[in-house]
């Protein structure tokens, strides 16, 4: 294939599942469809009308007492050897299949209705020119879409332009990391000049070459090419599906990945079957059972091969043999097949019919809890499926990647040490520490336009340092000031809120902010602070930030 910018080779077929590098086109459907990348549907559930009885019921025998029961039927069908009519068998396991089956249907019929959900949200297309209204399953590799303040990201796209100075874009990650702060996005300064002109972004024919899809959330490598420069790409640029735009008018973004092909997808992996700890208990204790009747079985089938050997032939007249049987072995052969249907109510089929049940029922217990309804998000408790629900009585231990999963991300400023000396403890007249700090009376930052009001501190000892301007004290507050990665936003009311990547830094920034260093705003080069009352304006040299693939630190 060739392109404005030169000769490029051709990329393996995506359909190939052998994409080593993937190449598109902004603006060019016809020569993204070549490499018939994923569109942007997405699929969660296992089933649909065709194929959900044969898998449902592969899915079923693969429990020890279904797949017994089964292989009970057909010997019961054998008329040598059966002593009970086959509706006998076929009656328990059909309900047992039954219960199972309606109830994973619920739970792949919400399955459905999720992806129709996400499937059909609005997204704003650039077509010919044009943003036209459409489906999120629409959406195509190499599209330019629109997204708005509080709009999820649609697919893996590449950020060109925002409404923001600089083309800076606000994301909330909750979809992927659990985090609720704010992180930060730029585009390239090339893409960031195309402003939120139409006609520009319609002539915008840049070429993207760039890793293939992978799981990979905290990397992305690529290389712009356009206007005959090549232009280095990373995760900077990439805003991934999930993701939520905060606090930015809009952004436009071009479709890098779509679908399946997503870092989001490409991490939830395909739903599979889940065993409990208790159903592979009790696969195990059916497998002893099963043991134990076979043993039965098979004493009774040599007794009664002993028997028909010494003195079975006296009784022929009375109990002849069966058609082609000849003699003791086979009459015993068949007689062993015969014990085992007869004794087949030593497995207990019925003990799954009740675990089904049961779990159905506890899923309709854990939605209608009101001790688990949040109301301040007026949500909820979900049961998602039905098959795990007794794990959660299981539970031995707890594993936590960091203590802020445990104490709801909660940190607060109580003390700290500048210079050697200690701020934060309550001392009374006699230099005894005050247990009860309840009591005394906080700090008054009224004199603070800036102050939060919820910051609370009982030392009067370091606002004191602070408005004696102690070098030292100064110093302290400015770095914490400066030294983070904390965004502002200015609410309606015109109230200054902090969106940090962690609350240590929230609270720290937050502390400095009441004690009259304030951080007011930040830009790709410069930190603005307000330092008791005095705007000052800091050259930002480097940040260094921490992501889920190394640890780095500010300066």
């Amino acid at each position: 294939m060739t392109s404005p910018e030169g000769p490029r080779l051709r990329t393996p077929s995506a359909a190939a599942g052998s994409e080593e590098e993937r190449c598109l086109r902004a603006n060019d459907r016809a020569f993204n469809l070549q490499f018939d990348y994923a569109k942007n549907s997405i699929k969660t559930s296992k089933y649909n009308l065709f194929t959900f009885l044969p898998l449902n019921l592969f899915e079923q025998f693969q429990r020890v007492a279904n797949a017994y029961f089964l292989v009970l039927l057909i010997l019961q069908l054998i008329p040598e050897i059966s002593s009970l009519s086959w509706f006998t068998t076929v009656v328990p396991l059909v309900l047992v299949l039954t219960v199972s089956a309606v109830k994973d249907a619920m739970d792949d019929v919400n399955r459905h209705a999720n992806d129709k959900q996400v499937n059909n949200r609005p997204v704003k297309v650039l077509i010919n020119g044009s943003l036209k209204e459409d489906l999120w399953l629409n959406v195509e590799v190499g599209d330019i879409i629109k997204l708005e303040n509080n709009n999820f990201v649609t697919a893996d796209v590449l950020l060109l332009c925002s409404s923001e100075p600089h083309s800076l874009t606000y994301i909330e990650t909750t979809e992927l990391d659990g985090e609720t702060n704010l992180k930060v996005k730029q585009a390239l300064t090339v893409t960031a000049g195309l402003g939120g002109d139409l006609q520009a972004l319609t002539s915008f024919n840049g070429e993207i070459r760039c890793e293939a899809p992978n799981n990979r959330l905290g990397r992305f490598t690529g290389t712009l090419f356009f206007k005959k420069e090549k232009y280095a790409l990373d995760n900077e640029q990439l805003l991934l599906r999930g993701c939520i735009i905060r606090n930015t008018d809009w952004c436009f973004g071009l479709v890098i990945f779509a679908g399946p092909d997503t870092k989001l997808m490409q991490n939830s992996g395909k739903t599979t079957l889940k065993r409990t700890s208790i159903e592979r208990l009790m696969n195990y204790l059916v497998l002893v059972i099963f043991l134990f009747l076979a043993i039965m079985c098979l004493i009774l089938a040599i007794g009664n091969c002993i028997w028909e050997y010494s003195h079975g032939y006296r009784f022929q007249v009375y109990l002849p043999w069966a058609t082609d049987v000849n003699s003791a072995f086979f009459s015993a052969f068949l007689m062993f097949w015969s014990y085992v249907i007869i004794l087949n109510t030593v497995v207990p089929i019925s003990l799954y019919v009740s675990v089904e049940i049961i779990r159905l029922a506890n899923s309709c217990y854990i939605d209608w809890d009101h001790k688990m309804y949040y109301p301040p998000h007026d949500m909820p408790a979900q049961a998602r499926t039905t098959t795990l629900n007794e794990e959660l009585g299981q539970i031995r231990y707890v594993f936590s990647d960091k203590t802020g999963t445990l104490t709801k991300n909660i940190m607060i400023f109580n003390k700290c040490c500048i210079a050697g000396k200690l701020y934060g403890d309550i001392l009374d007249s006699e230099g005894f520490l005050v247990e009860d700090i309840e009591t005394m009376d906080k700090v008054d930052f009224s004199w603070n336009p800036f102050a939060d009001p919820k910051f609370v501190f009982y030392d009067r000892r370091l606002l004191q340092a602070v408005k004696a301007r102690d070098e030292s004290t100064h110093r302290f507050f400015r770095l914490l000031s400066l030294c983070h990665t904390v965004m502002p936003e200015e609410t309606k009311e015109g109230t200054l809120v902090y969106q940090a990547q962690s609350p240590d830094e929230g609270a720290l920034v937050t502390a400095a902010r009441n004690f009259g260093f304030v951080f007011r705003a930040r830009t790709p080069t410069t930190i603005t602070v307000v330092e008791m009352g005095e705007t000052v304006v800091y050259e930002l040299l480097a940040i260094l930030d921490f992501n889920n693939c190394e640890t780095r630190g500010v300066s």
